[in-house]
Protein backbone atom coordinates (compact mmCIF):
# COMPACT_ATOMS: atom_id res chain seq x y z
CA UNK A 1 0.00 0.00 0.00
CA UNK A 2 1.23 3.19 -0.75
CA UNK A 3 2.27 5.69 2.24
CA UNK A 4 -0.01 8.19 3.46
CA UNK A 5 0.92 11.27 5.37
CA UNK A 6 -1.94 11.83 8.32
CA UNK A 7 -2.57 15.39 6.56
CA UNK A 8 -4.82 16.10 3.56
CA UNK A 9 -2.85 16.24 0.63
CA UNK A 10 -4.83 16.91 -2.59
CA UNK A 11 -4.49 13.86 -5.68
CA UNK A 12 -2.82 15.95 -7.69
CA UNK A 13 -0.85 18.23 -5.34
CA UNK A 14 3.24 18.18 -6.29
CA UNK A 15 3.78 17.46 -2.58
CA UNK A 16 2.74 14.15 -1.70
CA UNK A 17 4.55 12.48 1.51
CA UNK A 18 7.08 11.00 -1.60
CA UNK A 19 8.22 14.42 -1.90
CA UNK A 20 9.12 16.69 0.64
CA UNK A 21 11.18 18.95 -1.15
CA UNK A 22 13.30 21.30 0.97
CA UNK A 23 12.60 25.03 1.18
CA UNK A 24 13.32 28.15 3.32
CA UNK A 25 10.57 30.11 4.50
CA UNK A 26 9.50 32.80 7.12
CA UNK A 27 6.41 34.39 8.29
CA UNK A 28 7.11 37.59 7.07
CA UNK A 29 9.29 39.27 4.71
CA UNK A 30 12.02 39.76 7.29
CA UNK A 31 11.13 37.32 9.23
CA UNK A 32 13.45 34.61 10.61
CA UNK A 33 14.39 32.34 8.31
CA UNK A 34 14.34 28.61 9.00
CA UNK A 35 14.02 25.26 6.58
CA UNK A 36 10.95 23.43 5.80
CA UNK A 37 9.79 20.75 3.47
CA UNK A 38 6.59 21.10 1.08
CA UNK A 39 3.51 18.76 2.18
CA UNK A 40 0.38 19.24 0.27
CA UNK A 41 -0.41 22.84 1.11
CA UNK A 42 1.41 23.11 3.98
CA UNK A 43 5.61 23.67 5.42
CA UNK A 44 6.77 21.35 7.93
CA UNK A 45 8.82 23.47 10.10
CA UNK A 46 12.23 21.44 10.43
CA UNK A 47 13.55 23.85 13.45
CA UNK A 48 10.54 23.03 15.63
CA UNK A 49 11.15 19.24 15.06
CA UNK A 50 14.77 19.66 15.49
CA UNK A 51 14.17 21.63 18.70
CA UNK A 52 11.50 19.05 19.92
CA UNK A 53 14.22 16.35 19.86
CA UNK A 54 13.71 14.51 16.26
CA UNK A 55 16.25 14.62 13.14
CA UNK A 56 18.86 14.88 15.04
CA UNK A 57 22.27 14.91 12.92
CA UNK A 58 25.05 15.78 15.33
CA UNK A 59 24.64 16.46 19.26
CA UNK A 60 24.83 20.19 19.77
CA UNK A 61 24.39 21.36 16.50
CA UNK A 62 21.90 22.88 14.43
CA UNK A 63 20.76 22.12 11.05
CA UNK A 64 17.10 23.70 10.09
CA UNK A 65 17.56 26.76 12.10
CA UNK A 66 19.24 28.06 9.33
CA UNK A 67 19.06 30.84 6.71
CA UNK A 68 20.09 28.36 4.05
CA UNK A 69 20.02 24.39 3.54
CA UNK A 70 23.74 24.52 2.82
CA UNK A 71 24.90 23.49 6.29
CA UNK A 72 22.24 20.41 6.28
CA UNK A 73 23.30 19.38 2.78
CA UNK A 74 27.17 19.87 3.40
CA UNK A 75 26.70 16.93 6.23
CA UNK A 76 26.28 14.33 3.41
CA UNK A 77 24.36 11.65 1.53
CA UNK A 78 24.14 9.65 4.30
CA UNK A 79 22.19 12.48 6.34
CA UNK A 80 20.10 12.98 3.18
CA UNK A 81 19.16 9.62 3.42
CA UNK A 82 18.54 9.65 7.38
CA UNK A 83 16.54 12.70 7.44
CA UNK A 84 14.08 11.68 4.53
CA UNK A 85 13.84 8.65 5.75
CA UNK A 86 12.69 10.27 9.89
CA UNK A 87 10.25 12.77 8.09
CA UNK A 88 8.36 10.03 6.10
CA UNK A 89 7.95 8.06 8.89
CA UNK A 90 7.01 11.13 11.34
CA UNK A 91 4.76 12.18 8.61
CA UNK A 92 3.21 9.35 8.48
CA UNK A 93 -0.46 8.48 9.05
CA UNK A 94 0.76 4.82 10.48
CA UNK A 95 2.66 7.07 13.43
CA UNK A 96 0.86 8.68 16.32
CA UNK A 97 3.95 10.93 17.31
CA UNK A 98 3.48 13.81 15.80
CA UNK A 99 0.18 13.22 14.75
CA UNK A 100 -1.50 12.89 18.01
CA UNK A 101 0.44 15.73 19.71
CA UNK A 102 -1.92 19.03 18.85
CA UNK A 103 0.52 21.59 20.27
CA UNK A 104 3.74 20.14 18.31
CA UNK A 105 1.30 20.35 15.40
CA UNK A 106 0.61 23.66 15.64
CA UNK A 107 3.98 24.85 16.36
CA UNK A 108 5.19 22.90 12.81
CA UNK A 109 2.96 23.24 10.44
CA UNK A 110 2.45 26.27 7.96
CA UNK A 111 -0.12 27.09 5.28
CA UNK A 112 2.32 27.36 2.76
CA UNK A 113 -0.23 30.35 1.45
CA UNK A 114 0.49 32.01 4.43
CA UNK A 115 4.42 31.76 4.47
CA UNK A 116 7.24 33.90 2.38
CA UNK A 117 9.79 31.79 0.66
CA UNK A 118 13.56 32.50 0.25
CA UNK A 119 16.43 31.50 -1.95
CA UNK A 120 16.76 27.85 -0.25
CA UNK A 121 20.70 27.87 -0.84
CA UNK A 122 23.64 29.91 -0.65
CA UNK A 123 25.20 29.50 -4.61
CA UNK A 124 28.51 30.19 -5.01
CA UNK A 125 28.67 29.80 -8.30
CA UNK A 126 26.31 29.45 -11.39
CA UNK A 127 27.21 27.82 -14.43
CA UNK A 128 24.83 27.51 -17.80
CA UNK A 129 25.23 24.55 -19.91
CA UNK A 130 23.55 24.54 -23.66
CA UNK A 131 22.07 20.92 -23.63
CA UNK A 132 18.98 20.83 -25.85
CA UNK A 133 20.00 19.39 -29.07
CA UNK A 134 16.85 20.53 -30.27
CA UNK A 135 17.19 23.87 -28.77
CA UNK A 136 20.64 24.19 -30.29
CA UNK A 137 19.56 23.27 -33.41
CA UNK A 138 17.03 25.33 -33.65
CA UNK A 139 19.20 28.49 -32.74
CA UNK A 140 22.01 27.70 -35.08
CA UNK A 141 19.25 27.54 -38.36
CA UNK A 142 17.74 30.60 -37.19
CA UNK A 143 21.31 32.65 -37.06
CA UNK A 144 23.60 30.26 -39.01
CA UNK A 145 23.93 27.62 -41.76
CA UNK A 146 20.48 25.22 -41.30
CA UNK A 147 22.56 23.01 -43.22
CA UNK A 148 25.31 23.14 -40.22
CA UNK A 149 23.02 24.12 -37.53
CA UNK A 150 25.50 22.72 -34.72
CA UNK A 151 28.90 23.81 -34.31
CA UNK A 152 31.45 20.94 -34.38
CA UNK A 153 32.15 20.51 -30.85
CA UNK A 154 28.32 20.61 -29.92
CA UNK A 155 28.15 16.74 -29.83
CA UNK A 156 31.19 15.88 -28.59
CA UNK A 157 30.85 17.94 -24.79
CA UNK A 158 28.50 19.56 -22.84
CA UNK A 159 29.16 23.56 -23.90
CA UNK A 160 28.52 25.82 -21.08
CA UNK A 161 29.41 29.07 -19.63
CA UNK A 162 29.84 30.78 -16.32
CA UNK A 163 26.94 32.67 -15.39
CA UNK A 164 26.49 35.78 -12.50
CA UNK A 165 25.04 33.98 -8.77
CA UNK A 166 24.49 37.10 -7.59
CA UNK A 167 21.11 37.90 -9.95
CA UNK A 168 19.87 34.10 -9.17
CA UNK A 169 16.64 35.68 -7.43
CA UNK A 170 13.76 33.21 -5.91
CA UNK A 171 10.06 32.76 -7.64
CA UNK A 172 7.87 35.43 -7.43
CA UNK A 173 10.54 38.38 -7.39
CA UNK A 174 10.23 40.99 -10.10
CA UNK A 175 12.26 41.53 -13.21
CA UNK A 176 13.23 44.53 -14.45
CA UNK A 177 13.94 44.50 -18.14
CA UNK A 178 17.71 45.55 -18.72
CA UNK A 179 19.32 47.73 -20.71
CA UNK A 180 22.41 47.92 -22.61
CA UNK A 181 24.01 47.93 -26.40
CA UNK A 182 21.90 46.57 -29.28
CA UNK A 183 23.03 46.65 -32.95
CA UNK A 184 19.90 47.44 -34.90
CA UNK A 185 20.16 46.16 -38.89
CA UNK A 186 21.82 48.38 -41.02
CA UNK A 187 23.20 50.49 -38.38
CA UNK A 188 26.69 51.84 -38.45
CA UNK A 189 27.04 51.60 -34.37
CA UNK A 190 25.37 50.19 -31.85
CA UNK A 191 22.87 52.27 -29.38
CA UNK A 192 22.43 52.16 -25.71
CA UNK A 193 18.79 51.19 -25.25
CA UNK A 194 16.42 49.01 -22.95
CA UNK A 195 16.04 45.34 -24.23
CA UNK A 196 13.74 45.03 -26.95
CA UNK A 197 13.36 41.47 -27.02
CA UNK A 198 13.15 40.19 -23.25
CA UNK A 199 12.58 36.02 -23.40
CA UNK A 200 12.68 33.62 -21.06
CA UNK A 201 14.13 30.25 -20.85
CA UNK A 202 12.56 27.04 -19.87
CA UNK A 203 15.26 25.03 -17.72
CA UNK A 204 15.89 23.11 -14.70
CA UNK A 205 18.85 23.50 -12.58
CA UNK A 206 20.72 20.81 -10.25
CA UNK A 207 22.47 21.58 -6.95
CA UNK A 208 25.47 20.78 -6.16
CA UNK A 209 26.17 18.77 -2.46
CA UNK A 210 29.33 17.53 -2.37
CA UNK A 211 32.71 19.53 -3.11
CA UNK A 212 35.80 18.69 -5.14
CA UNK A 213 39.35 19.89 -4.42
CA UNK A 214 40.75 22.08 -6.83
CA UNK A 215 42.50 19.98 -9.36
CA UNK A 216 40.67 16.83 -8.36
CA UNK A 217 38.20 15.89 -10.99
CA UNK A 218 34.87 14.01 -9.88
CA UNK A 219 34.54 11.23 -12.76
CA UNK A 220 31.66 10.32 -14.44
CA UNK A 221 31.04 7.15 -12.37
CA UNK A 222 31.10 9.35 -8.93
CA UNK A 223 28.81 12.12 -10.56
CA UNK A 224 25.36 11.19 -9.17
CA UNK A 225 26.98 11.41 -6.04
CA UNK A 226 27.58 14.96 -5.79
CA UNK A 227 23.65 15.98 -7.14
CA UNK A 228 21.34 17.24 -4.23
CA UNK A 229 18.29 18.19 -5.87
CA UNK A 230 16.63 19.69 -8.80
CA UNK A 231 15.01 23.39 -9.06
CA UNK A 232 12.98 24.76 -11.93
CA UNK A 233 15.15 27.72 -13.75
CA UNK A 234 14.33 30.53 -15.79
CA UNK A 235 17.61 32.20 -17.55
CA UNK A 236 15.77 35.01 -18.29
CA UNK A 237 17.50 36.32 -21.66
CA UNK A 238 17.97 39.57 -23.61
CA UNK A 239 18.23 38.52 -27.03
CA UNK A 240 19.00 41.73 -28.78
CA UNK A 241 21.66 42.50 -26.09
CA UNK A 242 23.02 39.11 -26.49
CA UNK A 243 23.35 38.80 -30.16
CA UNK A 244 25.96 42.02 -30.44
CA UNK A 245 28.02 41.26 -27.34
CA UNK A 246 28.14 37.46 -27.57
CA UNK A 247 31.05 37.20 -30.50
CA UNK A 248 33.63 36.52 -29.44
CA UNK A 249 33.27 35.42 -25.57
CA UNK A 250 29.90 34.55 -24.92
CA UNK A 251 26.48 36.25 -23.40
CA UNK A 252 27.20 38.73 -20.57
CA UNK A 253 24.82 41.66 -19.99
CA UNK A 254 22.10 39.65 -21.98
CA UNK A 255 22.26 37.03 -18.65
CA UNK A 256 23.54 38.89 -15.64
CA UNK A 257 20.72 41.12 -15.22
CA UNK A 258 18.30 38.02 -13.70
CA UNK A 259 17.39 34.14 -13.43
CA UNK A 260 14.81 33.04 -11.16
CA UNK A 261 14.49 29.74 -9.09
CA UNK A 262 11.59 27.74 -7.84
CA UNK A 263 11.46 27.73 -3.94
CA UNK A 264 11.79 23.87 -3.16
CA UNK A 265 14.63 21.63 -4.23
CA UNK A 266 13.38 18.24 -5.26
CA UNK A 267 15.82 15.67 -4.17
CA UNK A 268 17.25 12.84 -6.48
CA UNK A 269 15.78 10.52 -4.30
CA UNK A 270 12.05 11.79 -4.59
CA UNK A 271 12.82 11.55 -8.29
CA UNK A 272 14.04 8.29 -8.42
CA UNK A 273 10.94 6.53 -9.64
CA UNK A 274 10.72 8.07 -12.92
CA UNK A 275 14.36 7.55 -14.43
CA UNK A 276 14.57 7.13 -17.77
CA UNK A 277 17.23 7.66 -20.40
CA UNK A 278 19.51 10.35 -22.49
CA UNK A 279 18.85 10.34 -26.44
CA UNK A 280 21.18 8.54 -27.92
CA UNK A 281 24.68 10.09 -28.32
CA UNK A 282 26.41 10.71 -31.80
CA UNK A 283 29.17 10.26 -31.59
CA UNK A 284 30.06 7.87 -28.73
CA UNK A 285 31.10 10.66 -26.12
CA UNK A 286 35.01 10.39 -25.14
CA UNK A 287 35.57 7.86 -22.38
CA UNK A 288 35.87 10.10 -19.49
CA UNK A 289 32.20 11.20 -20.22
CA UNK A 290 30.67 7.52 -21.27
CA UNK A 291 28.22 6.54 -18.24
CA UNK A 292 27.67 2.81 -17.29
CA UNK A 293 24.08 3.89 -15.60
CA UNK A 294 21.71 3.50 -18.53
CA UNK A 295 18.95 5.19 -16.78
CA UNK A 296 20.74 8.66 -16.42
CA UNK A 297 17.84 11.30 -17.23
CA UNK A 298 14.59 11.66 -15.62
CA UNK A 299 10.77 11.79 -17.41
CA UNK A 300 9.66 15.19 -15.77
CA UNK A 301 7.07 17.43 -17.62
CA UNK A 302 7.45 20.83 -18.24
CA UNK A 303 5.29 23.53 -19.13
CA UNK A 304 4.86 27.80 -19.66
CA UNK A 305 2.56 29.90 -19.04
CA UNK A 306 2.46 33.72 -20.02
CA UNK A 307 -0.16 36.11 -18.09
CA UNK A 308 -0.61 39.31 -19.39
CA UNK A 309 -1.17 42.39 -17.42
CA UNK A 310 -4.49 43.06 -16.41
CA UNK A 311 -5.11 39.85 -17.88
CA UNK A 312 -7.73 37.32 -16.04
CA UNK A 313 -5.95 34.05 -17.41
CA UNK A 314 -2.79 32.81 -18.63
CA UNK A 315 -2.09 31.13 -22.02
CA UNK A 316 0.15 27.73 -21.97
CA UNK A 317 2.33 28.38 -24.29
CA UNK A 318 5.04 25.67 -24.04
CA UNK A 319 4.60 22.05 -23.09
CA UNK A 320 7.87 19.76 -23.08
CA UNK A 321 10.06 16.90 -21.34
CA UNK A 322 13.32 17.00 -19.63
CA UNK A 323 13.80 14.01 -20.88
CA UNK A 324 14.76 15.05 -24.31
CA UNK A 325 17.85 16.66 -23.15
CA UNK A 326 21.32 15.20 -24.85
CA UNK A 327 23.56 15.55 -22.17
CA UNK A 328 22.61 14.26 -18.36
CA UNK A 329 23.19 16.39 -15.47
CA UNK A 330 26.56 13.87 -14.44
CA UNK A 331 28.20 14.44 -18.13
CA UNK A 332 27.43 18.35 -17.24
CA UNK A 333 29.31 18.41 -13.62
CA UNK A 334 31.91 15.74 -15.17
CA UNK A 335 32.96 18.22 -18.31
CA UNK A 336 33.12 21.03 -15.99
CA UNK A 337 35.23 19.39 -13.52
CA UNK A 338 37.45 17.69 -16.02
CA UNK A 339 39.85 20.78 -16.23
CA UNK A 340 40.69 20.25 -12.76
CA UNK A 341 37.90 23.36 -11.60
CA UNK A 342 36.25 23.34 -7.92
CA UNK A 343 32.82 23.21 -7.17
CA UNK A 344 31.14 24.27 -4.15
CA UNK A 345 27.87 23.01 -2.29
CA UNK A 346 25.20 24.81 -3.13
CA UNK A 347 26.35 25.85 -6.74
CA UNK A 348 23.65 26.22 -9.49
CA UNK A 349 24.15 23.97 -12.99
CA UNK A 350 21.33 25.51 -15.34
CA UNK A 351 20.27 22.69 -17.99
CA UNK A 352 20.32 25.21 -20.81
CA UNK A 353 16.93 25.72 -22.84
CA UNK A 354 14.48 22.26 -22.81
CA UNK A 355 13.31 22.07 -26.25
CA UNK A 356 11.25 19.40 -27.83
CA UNK A 357 10.65 18.20 -31.17
CA UNK A 358 7.59 19.93 -32.22
CA UNK A 359 7.01 23.92 -32.04
CA UNK A 360 4.56 23.88 -28.95
CA UNK A 361 7.51 22.39 -26.92
CA UNK A 362 10.12 24.90 -27.68
CA UNK A 363 11.47 26.23 -24.58
CA UNK A 364 11.95 30.00 -25.59
CA UNK A 365 10.04 32.51 -27.34
CA UNK A 366 12.68 32.94 -29.60
CA UNK A 367 11.85 29.65 -31.07
CA UNK A 368 8.19 29.77 -30.05
CA UNK A 369 7.67 32.82 -32.37
CA UNK A 370 10.59 32.04 -34.94
CA UNK A 371 12.61 35.29 -33.55
CA UNK A 372 8.91 37.18 -33.92
CA UNK A 373 8.37 36.03 -37.53
CA UNK A 374 6.01 33.96 -36.16
CA UNK A 375 4.18 35.88 -33.19
CA UNK A 376 1.62 34.25 -30.47
CA UNK A 377 -1.65 34.96 -30.50
CA UNK A 378 -2.88 35.06 -26.12
CA UNK A 379 -6.73 34.23 -25.50
CA UNK A 380 -7.04 37.84 -24.67
CA UNK A 381 -6.22 38.60 -28.56
CA UNK A 382 -2.97 40.29 -27.73
CA UNK A 383 0.06 38.50 -29.64
CA UNK A 384 3.81 38.13 -28.55
CA UNK A 385 6.87 37.92 -30.48
CA UNK A 386 8.95 38.66 -26.94
CA UNK A 387 7.99 39.73 -23.42
CA UNK A 388 6.21 42.63 -22.65
CA UNK A 389 6.08 45.37 -19.43
CA UNK A 390 3.52 43.39 -17.21
CA UNK A 391 3.51 39.93 -18.46
CA UNK A 392 4.13 37.27 -15.88
CA UNK A 393 5.82 34.42 -16.99
CA UNK A 394 4.97 30.66 -14.51
CA UNK A 395 7.06 27.71 -15.64
CA UNK A 396 5.64 24.23 -13.99
CA UNK A 397 6.97 20.90 -13.56
CA UNK A 398 5.66 17.61 -12.46
CA UNK A 399 6.79 13.82 -12.79
CA UNK A 400 4.15 11.15 -12.63
CA UNK A 401 3.60 7.39 -12.92
CA UNK A 402 1.40 4.49 -11.56
CA UNK A 403 -0.73 7.03 -9.78
CA UNK A 404 2.50 8.68 -8.21
CA UNK A 405 2.87 12.68 -8.84
CA UNK A 406 5.88 14.08 -7.92
CA UNK A 407 6.17 18.12 -8.53
CA UNK A 408 8.46 21.08 -8.54
CA UNK A 409 5.85 23.84 -8.21
CA UNK A 410 6.33 26.76 -9.99
CA UNK A 411 8.64 29.50 -10.37
CA UNK A 412 7.61 32.76 -11.87
CA UNK A 413 8.56 36.13 -12.43
CA UNK A 414 6.80 39.82 -14.16
CA UNK A 415 8.38 41.65 -15.91
CA UNK A 416 8.79 45.87 -14.57
CA UNK A 417 9.81 48.31 -17.01
CA UNK A 418 13.32 49.22 -17.56
CA UNK A 419 15.44 51.73 -15.11
CA UNK A 420 15.49 55.14 -17.35
CA UNK A 421 19.22 56.76 -17.33
CA UNK A 422 20.07 60.35 -17.36
CA UNK A 423 23.20 60.91 -18.42
CA UNK A 424 23.67 64.39 -17.92
CA UNK A 425 23.39 64.37 -13.93
CA UNK A 426 24.33 60.26 -13.65
CA UNK A 427 20.73 59.91 -11.88
CA UNK A 428 18.70 56.59 -12.56
CA UNK A 429 14.92 56.99 -12.60
CA UNK A 430 12.17 54.58 -12.34
CA UNK A 431 11.01 54.40 -15.46
CA UNK A 432 10.79 52.77 -19.03
CA UNK A 433 12.79 53.46 -21.66
CA UNK A 434 11.05 53.55 -25.03
CA UNK A 435 10.76 50.08 -26.43
CA UNK A 436 9.46 48.54 -29.93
Amino acid sequence: MTQQAFVDVAAHSDFPIQNLPYGVFSESPTGHRRIGVALGEWVVDLAVLEANGFLSIQAGESYFNQPTLNKFIESGQHNWRKIRQELQSLLSADNPTLRDNDSLRAQAFFAQAEVHMHLPVHIPGYTDFYSSKEHATNVGCMFRDPKNALLPNWSELPVGYNGRASSVVVSGTPVVRPSGQIKLPNAERPIFSACRKLDFELETGFIVGKPNKLGEPISIENAWEHIFGMVLFNDWSARDIQQWEYVPLGPFNAKTFASSISPWIVTMEALEPFKTRTPVQEPRPLAYLREEQVDNSYDIHLSVELKAAQSEQSDVICQTNFKYMYWSMAQQLTHHTVSGCNVQVGDLMGSGTISGPTPDSYGSLLELTWNTSKPLTLANGQQRGFLEDGDTLIMKGYCEKDGLRIGFGEVSGTVLPAVQFNFATDEVQDAAHETV
